[in-house]
């Protein structure tokens, strides 16, 4: 066996320094290649296709959710309406956090949206959100991998980021605040990472958009991973009394203290008896 496979190699170099030899592999080379290419090209468009015809589905899906769920306040093709605003270009991120959040549909357009258990499922609101997309641009909506957060987000930068530009609404621990207008900011505990981003780059209610020219992509990211970290973080300092600052810690402070003064008088009083 040996023998004829060394036989066989033998014959095939004596045809090495062939004139035809190197055109010959060069033709080879081409032909092999071009198939390749052709091949891969059709995969491609085939993936595309059902890509496309997915999405498509995805769109018509959402459209007819939101033709019996939404259109009677946002009106039939989303341009908004007496009772709610249009749609158009807010983005699929707009429409991920307001219906995966439960704050969408609400019965009363006139109230602050609040955070419930969402009516929809996440099949049902990514295809209202691909159908919100498709009538105009807006942000994308992401996914908690998408956003790789833990790694690429800075704890002590997004608690530094948080003071300056969140605090002032959502407290400094995040536990949420008073408004103006019987108006609030709830609190950023429990949110997903997704949703805080999208917050951040919608701006729903109250809130302002923070653009990239105003947090960058990794800014958003280290406020998130600050958002967590606090979530976690034992209360070193005794009960936490909500972690919603002085107004609690003194009105604690005082009926605390007043009970024990009230105590103690009315002890000294039966010991004086």
């Amino acid at each position: 066996m040996g023998k004829s496979v060394n036989r066989f190699i033998g014959r095939i170099s004596r045809y090495r320094r062939h004139r035809f030899a190197a055109p010959l592999m060069l033709l080879s080379g081409l032909l092999l290649a071009g198939v390749g290419f052709t091949v891969a090209q059709a995969a491609t468009e085939e993936i595309q296709v059902v890509l496309s015809s997915d999405k498509a589905s995805l769109i018509a899906e959402g459209k007819e959710i939101f033709a019996r769920g939404c259109s009677s306040c946002h009106g039939l093709n989303a341009e908004g309406a007496g009772a709610a605003p249009s749609l158009i270009g807010v983005g699929a991120a707009s429409v991920d956090f307001q219906v995966a959040t439960g704050r969408m549909p609400m019965a009363d357009m006139s109230q602050q949206a609040m955070r419930k258990e969402p009516l929809y499922d996440e099949r049902e609101t990514a295809a209202l959100a691909a159908y919100v997309a498709s009538l105009a641009p807006g942000p994308a909506a992401v996914s908690n991998e998408e956003l790789a957060w833990e790694r690429d987000g800075n704890t002590a930068d997004g608690g530094e980021l948080f003071r300056t530009n969140c605090a002032m609404c959502h407290n400094l621990a995040g536990q949420g605040g008073a408004l103006t207008q019987g108006k609030y900011a709830p609190t950023v505990m429990g949110v997903e990472p997704k949703h805080i981003y999208e917050a951040m780059v919608t701006g729903p209610q109250a809130m302002p958009v923070f653009a990239n020219s105003v947090l960058t992509h990794e800014e958003k990211l280290s406020i998130i991973k600050w958002i967590k970290f606090v979530e976690t973080e034992p209360s070193l300092g005794g009960a936490a009394l909500g972690r919603v600052g002085p107004v609690t810690e003194g009105a604690v402070g005082f009926i605390l203290g007043l009970g024990i003064l009230i105590g103690i008088a009315v002890w000294l009083t039966t010991k004086a008896r």
